[in-house]
């Protein structure tokens, strides 16, 4: 597949048309292929020839994440193994791991989908990009490499891990941009300006995702570095990153939906909501060949966002990711998401830096919310009053969000430890137990 910017300034008639054309064909052979999605489409009185265009993709089955499950590990490929390429899956540290397989043009489909968006950070042929997402099963850094060679880029195949040698290949090898997780990249910063290397770097953007992050984390990121920092989403469900991005707007992230058509959905209903209003992200794969999900739930909640961006493409936009289904917490009735916490800690700055932990527990049949906060050097080592004084602002900050109280607990410089990968950012002790 040949990069062609002009697919994504597509007028909104022809999209659909060629949506509606790459769905109907998509469903007759995923029907013939996957009993499970034969079955559920059986049991709704649906056939095939009922689906004629992207108007009547609200009639067909929801999948989940417990359908892969439950069919692991093959049970839902569209086909044989003999034209299965690659394999990827989820680290399945909450049962059973999620497998994913691509044929060759399924390869070819991704690297297209990572260049357009590469190339929409202003990323091209002339860039050093360095790759700190992890190489094997996780799709990051395959996913980032192969899309970076497509567009021509040199690749620093870094994968995660040994911190001290990220940061001299990155000023030694002069990388231009980076791939990381926002938490990770964080931590790079602050490493960087430990060792006195931030002024030897030659990297002017970061390439962020894997995990969710707001706009203040944005900020701190592209001061600590002196950077742009774009945000690129994916889930390896449905392809891996690269399935929607930002450009050079940063006004939400581009849906590639010549391969994707998304949909809003009330997450307690199912029922389909209208672009603008947040509810649960579900995505239908209309050019994948090996894994197509149709009506896939991700759990993650945000809106649509239509019109014609600034940069000129037309493809939908979703907003930032405002919290997820299923890492909801509730605590004494309230409604919780770790996004709400996160941003209230990036948006008070001073005094602490962007590294926390939530902490819930049951104390005598109630339930407790802690917040641990790392506060940086200069503060630390203040006075008490002035520690208690920071305590008490992002307490009362806390509890103006979230409509209940939480403890908050400020702790040394460094002592909240340090991911290479997914930061683990929520501990609930009610589940432990």
């Amino acid at each position: 597949m040949i990069y062609d910017k002009n697919i994504e300034c597509m007028d909104r008639e022809s999209l659909e048309a060629l949506q509606s054309e790459r769905l109907v064909k998509q469903i007759k052979r995923v029907y013939e292929r996957v009993p499970l999605f034969k079955k559920r489409m059986d049991d709704l009185n649906l056939k095939p020839s009922d689906i004629k265009s992207i108007k009547d993709l609200p009639k067909l089955p929801f999948s989940n994440k417990q359908d892969l499950r439950d069919n692991y590990p093959y049970g839902l490929f569209a086909e044989p193994l003999e034209n299965v390429v690659r394999i990827h899956a989820s680290s399945g540290t909450t049962g059973k791991q999620i497998v994913v397989g691509y044929t060759k043009g399924d390869l070819d489909m991704w690297a297209l989908c990572v260049s357009r968006a590469l190339n929409s950070y202003g990323i091209d042929k002339n860039d050093i990009l360095q790759v700190c997402y992890g190489y094997g099963l996780f799709t990051g850094g395959l996913g980032l490499h192969d899309g970076a060679s497509h567009l021509g880029c040199t690749v620093i195949p870094a994968s995660t891990g040994n911190t001290v040698r990220q940061m001299n290949t990155m000023v030694d090898f002069g990388a231009t941009a980076i791939c990381a997780t926002p938490s990770y990249c964080m931590y790079l910063a602050e490493e960087l300006e430990s060792n006195n290397l931030r002024d030897k770097l030659k990297v002017k953007k970061a390439v962020l995702g894997a995990e969710p992050w707001g706009e203040e984390m944005r900020k701190q990121i592209e001061s600590k570095l002196g950077i742009k920092a774009y945000d690129i989403y994916g889930l390896s469900e449905v392809l891996g990153p690269g399935v929607s991005y930002e450009c050079e707007c940063q006004k939400g992230l581009h849906i590639n939906e010549d391969m994707f058509i998304p949909e809003i959905i009330n997450p307690d209903t199912g029922e389909v909501l209208p672009d603008g209003e947040v509810g649960e992200l579900v995505f239908t794969s209309i050019t994948k060949e090996a894994f197509p999900v149709i009506r896939y739930r991700t759990h993650d909640l945000c809106r649509i966002l239509t019109g014609k961006c600034s940069c000129g493409r037309t493809f939908k936009r979703m907003g930032r990711i405002e919290g997820r289904t299923d890492d909801m917490l509730i605590i004494r009735g309230v409604n919780v998401f770790p996004s709400q916490i996160e941003e209230v800690l990036l948006k008070y700055g001073e005094g602490i830096t962007p590294n926390y932990q939530i902490i819930v527990d049951r104390v005598n049949n109630t339930d407790t919310l802690e917040v641990k906060v790392e506060m940086n050097e200069d503060f630390f080592f203040d006075d008490v009053k002035s520690i208690e004084l920071i305590s008490s602002k992002i307490r009362d900050n806390l509890r103006s969000v979230l409509g209940l109280s939480a403890q908050v607990t400020l702790v040394g410089p460094k002592t909240i430890e340090r991911s290479e990968g997914k930061a683990k950012r929520v501990i609930d002790k009610r589940v432990i137990r």
